[in-house]
């Protein structure tokens, strides 16, 4: 077993708890589906979010999810100017099988096009 680092990100519609909550959730959900991992394989999460965002912590949503025994935290992005707005992103610490290279990383939407290089 290793510990490998799996990255996501989702770009919502709008700045509401409803909307995070089920976006982060198939953002997080895809992430162990795409990776075979279960809740026990995580380690811990961490999540951003864009200044626009103001109506949820986005690891309420990995809590809804029934993930309630893993560390979970979240900060803020930069505010860089032309940044793509309503973004929230995940850094998730795995216990994994998985050599480096086959790990997927999960950007959906538009957040694909945040990093065309490794987006699954």
């Amino acid at each position: 077993m290793a510990v490998r680092a799996v990255r996501g990100a989702v770009q919502l519609e709008r700045d509401d708890a409803g909307h995070m909550e089920e976006q982060v959730g198939e953002l997080l959900t895809a992430v162990l589906e795409r990776n075979g991992l279960t809740g026990d394989d995580l380690i811990s999460i961490w999540f951003t979010a864009t200044p626009d965002l103001h109506s949820a912590f986005p690891a309420a949503a990995a809590r809804g999810l029934g993930i309630v025994d893993v560390p979970l935290i979240c900060a803020q992005e930069l505010d860089i100017a032309g940044a793509m707005p309503r973004v929230v992103r995940l850094l998730a610490h795995v216990d994994t099988e998985l050599p480096k290279s086959e790990v997927a990383h999960v950007y959906l939407g538009a957040a694909a096009a945040l990093r065309k290089d490794i987006a699954q």
